[in-house]
C-alpha cells in the first residue's frame, strides 16, 4: 500500500499502490480529497519518492516543496490587478491548491472583494509586531489572506530608511510561509516604489494585467525595462504571463491592441478577460466572480487563466 499525507491536517491515507501508478501513467497530477478535513490538494508524481528502507516499503509519502510565488503587477492603475489577484487566487483554491494572497496596496481592496475586514495584516508582519501566523486570516477553503491597508505607507518609509538590504524585507518576513502553500499570489499597488521592488525580489513569476488601451501598452514597455534592471541582481524573477483585460468586442480598439501585443509578446499573452459588468458588481457583495456569477463569460475567462497558470488544461474548478 502507498500512503498519501494530507498537507493540511497531516492525516495519512492508504492507497492501493497499483492504482496510484495507473493514475500517474495517465497523467502526472490529480486532485485528492482528505476524508478527515475534506481538504482538496494536488498530488504529483514528482512529489513522491521510494527506496528500499523498511519505512519506505510502507509506501510513498507526500513531500513538501516551495510555493510558486506570482506577483500581479504593472505601474499603470486601473488595469485589473486586484481583480485578477483575487480571482486567480480563488480559482486555484477551488482547484484544490493551498493559496496565500498578499495585498501590498495601501487601499487594501483584496480583503474588501473577499468580504473580509482584517484588523492586522502585512504591516504587522513586516514590522514584527505579530508572529507570522497571526497576520494571516482564512477567507475561503484553501485561500488565506495577508491584508494591506493605509498603514503600509509607513512600511514604505521604513524600507527606504534601511541603510542596507531594504529590498529583501518582504522575503525575510515570508520565509515561514514558503513551504506551507502551493501558491503565493501578491497584489501590488500602481506606481513604482520600494514595496513593489520588494515584491519583485521575493516573487519568481510575474503576471501583468494590461487593459487593452494605448497607455497601459506604453506602461507595459516601461515595466519590462524596469524588470530588466531587477533581473541584473536577481535572475530568478521572470515575466511569465501578460493578461489582456477589458476586452470589448463591440469596438475595434481593444482588438487592434490585442493583435499588436500578440505579435510583440506571443509566448506570454494569455486569453483575454472580456469586459463584464459582473466583475464590477461582485466586490460589492464580497464575492469572487466564481461565487457571484459562475456561468458568466468573465468567470469562464478566469477559469482559463487558472488552468494556464496551473499548467493543467484538464483542471476542474
Amino acid at each position: 500500500m502507498a500512503k498519501i499525507i494530507c498537507p493540511k491536517c497531516g492525516k495519512e491515507h492508504e492507497v492501493d499502490e497499483n492504482k496510484l501508478k495507473e493514475k500517474f501513467l495517465l497523467k502526472k497530477r490529480f486532485i485528492a480529497r482528505c476524508k478527515v478535513c475534506n481538504n482538496r490538494f494536488p498530488v504529483q508524481s514528482e512529489e513522491y519518492e521510494t527506496d528500499d528502507t523498511p519505512a519506505a516499503r510502507e509506501g510513498v509519502r507526500y513531500k513538501s516543496k516551495s510555493a510558486r510565488k506570482i506577483c500581479i503587477t504593472l505601474s499603470k492603475g486601473g488595469v485589473g490587478k486586484t481583480t485578477t489577484s483575487v480571482n486567480l487566487s480563488a480559482g486555484l483554491a477551488l482547484a484544490g491548491h493551498k493559496v496565500l494572497l498578499i495585498d501590498t496596496d495601501t487601499q487594501g481592496q483584496c480583503a474588501y472583494i473577499l468580504g473580509e475586514n482584517p484588523k492586522v495584516g502585512l504591516t504587522e508582519l513586516l514590522t514584527g509586531e505579530l508572529p507570522a501566523e497571526d497576520a494571516v486570516i482564512s477567507t475561503r477553503e484553501n485561500l488565506d489572506l495577508i491584508g494591506g491597508g493605509k498603514s503600509l505607507a509607513g512600511i514604505k518609509r521604513m524600507i527606504t530608511r534601511k541603510s542596507f538590504g531594504g529590498e529583501w524585507t518582504l522575503s525575510e518576513a515570508m520565509k515561514e510561509f514558503d513551504h506551507k502553500y502551493d501558491y503565493v499570489i501578491i497584489d501590488t499597488s500602481p506606481g513604482w516604489d520600494q514595496l513593489t521592488v520588494n515584491v519583485l525580489f521575493y516573487a519568481s513569476e510575474v503576471l501583468v494585467p494590461m487593459a487593452l488601451e494605448f497607455m497601459p501598452l506604453h506602461g507595459l514597455a516601461e515595466f519590462i525595462k524596469r524588470l530588466g534592471s531587477i533581473q541584473q541582481y536577481r535572475k530568478e524573477i521572470a515575466l511569465k504571463y501578460i493578461l489582456p483585460t477589458f476586452m470589448d468586442l463591440r469596438v475595434k480598439g481593444p482588438q487592434q491592441i490585442f493583435t499588436r501585443i500578440k505579435k510583440l509578446y506571443p509566448e506570454y499573452v494569455c486569453k483575454p478577460i472580456g469586459y463584464s459588468e459582473n466583475l464590477s458588481e461582485a466586490p460589492s457583495y464580497g464575492k469572487t466572480i466564481f461565487e457571484f456569477a459562475p456561468g458568466c463569460n468573465a468567470s469562464i475567462d478566469y477559469r482559463e487563466l487558472v488552468r494556464r497558470v496551473a499548467r493543467d488544461d484538464s483542471l476542474l474548478l
